[in-house]
């Protein structure tokens, strides 16, 4: 059975500039922290994999010295697992409110291959109640219910390591080479390439300049017909799928891999150290 899975941040919805940023911000101001993260700093926080993550670059021995922080491993684990609950909490919030809305298209082609059978996912590691908020908004509660939610800790090592794609496929039974991820940066694509997975990739607000080398297929958006017309702008089309105005389900079911042979054009997958087994 043909499977479509989803990251959430910057695929579902453009979350990170106007959801997530505020978020972390606010999370900051009501703890009292020295920080307050701009718009281009956080442009290169977006590539650490996970809040928490995010959150743990601050702990220089200066900010824990200045924001008057406990030494202790254990004690600081602790404060930002406080921060992130509060974060996530933020975010919901602001997902709920509704003034960040779903990408074009992804409601659309979720739908048809609902229709058509195929086994729907979502794979991110964001908090698992900030994943739900988004899939949510912008599947709608009855597409919604239909999808596989793989979020959070579930796995230790976030992308770009492969781990959260093989725990999806390991979970839902599939067969990689019938699979195809949309992702929107490079680290996604790097995880969802190491876990043997077809890519296409949607770039965000974030992620317009990084290179997509491997992707089967890059475009801006997925696109969407008249009345709320966005026209798809293709960046990159390796495998010649050639799409219309709009991204359909007939373009993505080309991509999977299933004659097994590796893409020479793919990139290596990120090696640091042996990658557990799911449990």
């Amino acid at each position: 059975m043909p499977a479509l899975i989803f990251d959430c941040d910057g695929v579902l919805a453009d979350t990170e500039r106007d959801g997530h940023l505020p978020a972390f911000n606010e999370t900051f101001a009501e703890f009292g922290l020295p920080v307050r993260w701009s718009d281009e700093e956080y442009a290169r926080k977006v590539k650490v994999g996970g809040g928490k993550e995010r959150m743990r670059t601050l702990l220089t021995p200066e900010f824990v010295v200045a924001a008057g922080l406990p030494s202790d491993p254990d004690a600081l684990d602790e404060r930002v697992a406080r921060w992130h609950r509060r974060k996530t909490e933020i975010y919901t919030g602001i997902i709920r409110g509704g003034s960040v809305p779903p990408r074009p298209g992804v409601r659309r082609v979720a739908a048809a291959a609902h229709e058509a059978g195929w086994t729907l996912a979502v794979a991110s590691t964001s908090a698992e109640a900030s994943v739900r908020s988004v899939l949510e908004l912008a599947m709608g509660p009855e597409l919604a219910a239909h999808f596989g939610v793989f979020a959070g800790d579930v796995v230790r090592r976030k992308k770009p390591a492969p781990d959260i794609y093989a725990l999806t496929v390991e979970r839902l039974g599939l067969n990689p080479a019938d699979a195809v991820v949309i992702e929107d940066s490079r680290n996604g694509m790097l995880a969802a390439l190491g876990a043997g997975l077809a890519c296409a990739v949607t770039t965000s607000a974030y992620t317009g300049d990084e290179d997509f080398t491997g992707a089967s297929l890059v475009v801006d958006s997925l696109g969407d017909p008249p009345p709320r017309e966005t026209v798809t702008r293709v960046l990159s089309d390796p495998r010649g799928v050639r799409p219309g105005p709009c991204v359909v389900l007939a373009d993505l079911a080309v991509l999977p891999n299933r004659d097994g042979a590796p893409d020479p054009t793919a990139p290596d997958p990120p090696v640091d150290g042996p990658r557990p087994r799911p449990q």
